[in-house]
């Protein structure tokens, strides 16, 4: 009889999250697969994957049936039955928001995500699971923080993985500012266009100018947040007449994955796995922005796997296959 694997949802109580300006839930789930024969008493421990979740996603995302491709559980289940990674422990935070997301960044503008996950869900899982390396992984908004995280916490992950993260900001963002002009600016302000967004009991992916805006805006509150503002974070532009605020817009450069790979080189050599794919036709140009990080880190001697792949920015999910796969290898 085949054997699968657990998933078990826990609940952290966080001290970091409990005084969030957004007021959303300081009490958080996650979800953790433990491997099938998973023992407390292994030696050597598992390796450890944190799974951050894309905008718009939030923990219980992955476990999502589809009769037609994998959830997360299923795929790790078959990569593991299949000889093709070895048994891993995964772990998936929820840190979904009022705004649509996570950059998974401390910010004054939406709570201090990074500190919830280094300094309450990492010990969490290290006191009471058999974890041994850890990374960190995701993709999109996840893949930006798996960047973060790993190269601003070097002493706590061993590496990290990005599928289509975002990167190279000027092509991933600068696109959607139009549509998110157009709407605040029927809005009259942010405030008024968020109380509706979320007055609407279904949210249509398909209207892309109203998850556009949620982007830009969600976004804002990461990158530029100002606690004097009345929104708590400043757009990068003046949505009544469109103008681009540099002095904001700058602060958004000052986050972008490939403006401080220099700053964190010395953090970055020392991770001992480092993937970034990205397919070739992504929907948000985030091809370019991760090829520019690979040359740089490739400039920068870095060692990192770099792959892109024919496809977009959805459906990819295939991708995990290889990543964890080489990480497999990797920490053997």
């Amino acid at each position: 009889m085949v054997k699968n694997g657990t998933v078990i949802a826990r609940k952290i109580v966080s001290k970091k999250l409990r005084s969030n300006p957004l007021r959303d839930p300081f009490i958080r789930d996650i979800l953790i697969y433990l491997p099938p024969d998973y023992t407390s008493s292994n030696s050597n421990g598992y390796l450890t994957i944190i799974g951050l979740p894309s905008f718009g996603s939030n923990a219980k995302t992955w476990l999502n049936e589809d009769p037609f491709k994998e959830n997360m559980k299923q795929k790790i289940d078959r990569l593991i039955l299949s000889k093709s990674i070895i048994p891993i422990i995964y772990v998936v935070v929820d840190c979904f928001t009022k705004l649509g997301g996570n950059q998974y960044i401390n910010s004054t503008a939406t709570g201090n995500y990074e500190d919830f996950i280094i300094q309450e869900v990492v010990p969490f899982i290290k006191n009471e699971y058999n974890a041994s390396s850890l990374i960190v992984m995701g993709k999109s908004s996840g893949g930006y923080g798996a960047f973060s995280l790993a190269g601003n916490n070097h002493t706590v992950f061993q590496g990290f993985v990005s599928h289509s993260g975002d990167c190279g900001f000027e092509y991933c963002y600068f696109p959607d500012f139009p549509a998110a002009i157009e709407t605040l600016r029927s809005s009259g302000n942010v405030k008024n266009w968020l109380k509706t967004f979320w007055s609407n009991a279904y949210h249509d992916r398909s209207k892309s100018s109203q998850m556009k805006t949620l982007n830009i805006v969600a976004m804002s509150a990461h990158y530029s947040p100002n606690p004097r503002s009345e929104n708590g974070f400043d757009l990068p532009f003046n949505f009544h007449t469109g103008e681009i605020i540099d002095k904001v817009w700058k602060k958004w450069q000052s986050k972008d994955p490939i403006r401080v790979v220099d700053i964190l080189k010395s953090k970055l050599l020392q991770l001992k796995y480092v993937y970034i794919d990205c397919g070739v036709n992504d929907e948000f140009n985030l091809q370019l922005g991760n090829r520019a990080l690979h040359y740089k880190l490739k400039n920068l001697g870095i060692k990192h796997y770099y792959e892109e792949f024919d496809g977009g920015h959805f459906n990819t999910s295939h991708r995990f296959d290889r990543s964890l796969e080489l990480a497999s290898k990797i920490f053997r």
